[in-house]
């Protein structure tokens, strides 16, 4: 576990200034991911994971500025993602988070609280009621659209409207995040997200 927190120090350095160079962010980036270490269940008899293996978890919050952990949370491995992160919230900076953190009633929360985010959604969340921003055309942008929207169905639904921004990878894919932030680009939103990839996170 620790040689995973010294390459993610490695590498987040080394990116971080090339980002700070190109953009200017009203906050700074706080990387948010979990990595789960399994061993023989004889050893963590506590900590059941899958057959004969047993887990635990560590949640790690990564300020971008300097490479350092903010606030690591460590429990079974089986606990799920979402909830964990509640501890590792801090307004001073913009959280930036994959598909598992993306609760509808988290996000609506956020926006309240002052919470500043970026957060990958997952594929099937259906975007309500969407409305085009204006914005500047950016040669060569990746960006496909950027909206205001309500996410999800009658069942579950926003109650407040958020921005998304949906953009292609580096391989063409396309990737849907939502934030908060509305005064900055949807090009500086990408790369916060895309910041996550240059320190090897998953998506």
């Amino acid at each position: 576990m620790y040689r995973w927190l010294y390459l993610k120090n490695f590498f987040i350095c080394k990116c971080s200034r090339e980002t700070r160079r190109k953009l200017a962010f009203p906050k700074e980036l706080l990387l948010i991911d979990s990595t789960t270490v399994t061993v023989g269940k004889t050893r963590l008899p506590w900590a059941p994971y899958h057959g004969e293996r047993a887990a635990v978890k560590l949640h790690v919050a990564l300020r971008a500025e300097n490479g350092k952990p903010l606030k690591v949370t460590e429990t079974v491995g089986s606990k799920h993602d979402g909830p964990v992160c509640e501890s590792l919230e801090n307004t001073s900076f913009i959280m930036v988070m994959d598909r598992a953190y993306g609760k509808l009633e988290r996000l609506d929360r956020y926006q309240i609280e002052g919470q500043s985010f970026v957060i990958r959604l997952r594929d099937n969340v259906h975007l309500e009621k969407p409305r085009a921003l204006r914005r500047q055309v950016v040669t060569d942008s990746s960006i496909i659209r950027d909206i205001t929207c309500q996410l999800g169905t009658p069942q579950c639904r926003s109650e407040k409207r958020h921005r998304v921004i949906i953009f292609r990878d580096f391989d063409g894919r396309e990737i849907r995040v939502v934030t908060d932030l509305m005064q900055v680009t949807a090009e500086q939103i990408a790369l916060m997200y895309k910041a996550r990839w240059a320190i090897g996170v998953s998506s």
